[in-house]
């Protein structure tokens, strides 16, 4: 679901086609390649065309959450509805520089709220079993471990709110 709101320190309001400098960025951060995966995004005009391609799809909602102060965007906030899973699935990414200053927190937390308020309750998460600082976020979140899924060569790691 795509929302526009405020917290804190942050607004956080649906993707745009003038955020493809900032996706391009953060697509080819390391954590990004390394967690979520190479998404060929190789020019600020293939982010521009992945950003439209979101945008058409009824069940992709890519959020970004922005500094307060400055207006900059560090991070996104996601849920998808893949088909292969029952549920939609809460992602979030931040670009390395602002790592550590809880904002993916402040968001994703703030972002489950308005979904449950909205009456979108059963949330689950993906991620890699060795990525420590998804799994630390998502079970502060409050989402609890559910089960392994293979995905080709790859495991994932399931959370589900509860």
């Amino acid at each position: 679901m795509y929302l526009h709101f405020e917290t804190e320190r942050l607004n956080i309001r649906p993707i745009q086609i003038n955020d493809a400098i900032f996706l391009f960025e953060l697509m080819n951060s390391e954590g990004w390649l390394r967690f979520i995966g190479d998404r060929k995004i190789r020019t600020v005009e293939s982010a521009k065309t992945y950003i439209q391609n979101a945008l058409a799809k009824s069940n992709f909602f890519y959020n970004v959450f922005s500094l307060k102060a400055t207006n900059e965007p560090v991070g996104l906030v996601t849920l998808i509805q893949r088909d292969t899973l029952p549920h939609p699935d809460i992602g979030f990414a931040q670009l390395p520089q602002y790592e550590g200053n809880g904002y993916a927190f402040e968001a994703a937390s703030a972002y489950l709220k308005r979904l449950r308020e909205n009456r979108i309750e059963n949330i689950i998460a993906i991620t890699k079993p060795d990525n420590h600082h998804s799994i630390k976020l998502l079970t502060k979140l409050g989402l609890t471990f559910t089960n392994s899924q293979q995905n080709g060569h790859e495991e994932n790691s399931i959370y589900q709110l509860k």
